[in-house]
């Protein structure tokens, strides 16, 4: 079964003590994912580049994917149950020729942050789209 995919953009993040809510959206509307507040301050810091004292784990991420020559492909946002969302990190590698890619279960702000830090492109779902809660453009 062929998913249709629906492009996002990564709109903001805006933080409080006791969440973080980080802001997509495509032409027709725009979505929130809500997430612990820490996850939200290394995502700052990614957006910031702030220089970090010691290495992140998504730093130690990029690192192992940049040592074996895989470039992370894509992020998709494929499910949502409640208020959970789920999603998709796929990674590419060539190796003699051959394109090979691995498609891993991810949390959507691990995900969105390894798109940042990579200039990768993130999607969801149709399905997903559909049942998502608009916001306001504010």
């Amino acid at each position: 079964m062929v998913r249709e995919l629906i492009q996002l953009s990564f709109d903001k993040i805006m933080q409080t003590r006791t969440y973080t809510m980080i802001v997509l959206g495509a032409a027709e509307k725009r979505f929130a994912i809500y997430t612990e507040p820490h996850v939200g301050r290394i995502l700052q810091m990614y957006l910031t580049g702030t220089t970090k004292q010691r290495p992140l784990t998504h730093d130690l991420i990029g690192s192992i994917v940049k040592g074996y020559e895989v470039n992370i492909r894509q992020v998709v946002i494929n499910d949502v149950q409640d208020t959970v969302y789920f999603a998709r990190l796929f990674l590419e590698q060539n190796i003699d020729g051959i394109q090979y890619i691995v498609e891993i279960d991810a949390r959507p702000s691990d995900c969105i942050t390894l798109a940042i830090m990579n200039n990768a492109p993130v999607y969801c779902t149709h399905e997903v789209f559909e049942k998502t809660v608009s916001i306001s453009a504010d």
